[in-house]
């Protein structure tokens, strides 16, 4: 995913599409305002509820996950593997641990965190 704010996403895809801010108010029967979403697609409001969100996704065929992160209310899949790497590649380059060698650095792990707790 690009790293373009929600605002910019968002008034990319209603380009994309040909609409202009009173089409897209139309569209959705007003539910979303032009002068509102002229507010989101400039910066001046930057989470608007999920319900808006899921509004423009449906009108815009795009992915409603990708609004969602673009708000800040979901992590990205990105982030996600990256958080979820981040323990596993010093375990990883030791290569395949006997039961005793993985307790023993689990053990050390629990001293470690311990005694950055007590600073």
């Amino acid at each position: 995913m690009n790293s373009t704010n929600l605002g910019d996403f968002l008034k990319t895809m209603r380009k994309s599409r040909g609409l202009t801010l009173r089409q897209v108010e139309e569209a959705t029967e007003k539910e979303i305002s032009n002068a509102y979403l002229s507010q989101l697609e400039t910066g001046k409001i930057s989470k608007p509820s999920p319900n808006v969100l899921h509004t423009l996704a449906n009108l815009y065929a795009a992915e409603f996950q990708t609004l969602m992160e673009k708000a800040g209310y979901l992590m990205s899949q990105d982030s996600r593997n990256d958080d979820e790497k981040h323990g596993k590649i010093a375990t990883n380059s030791l290569g395949n641990l006997t039961r005793e060698e993985e307790d023993a650095m689990l053990e050390y792990l629990a001293f470690i965190r311990s005694k950055k707790g007590k600073k």
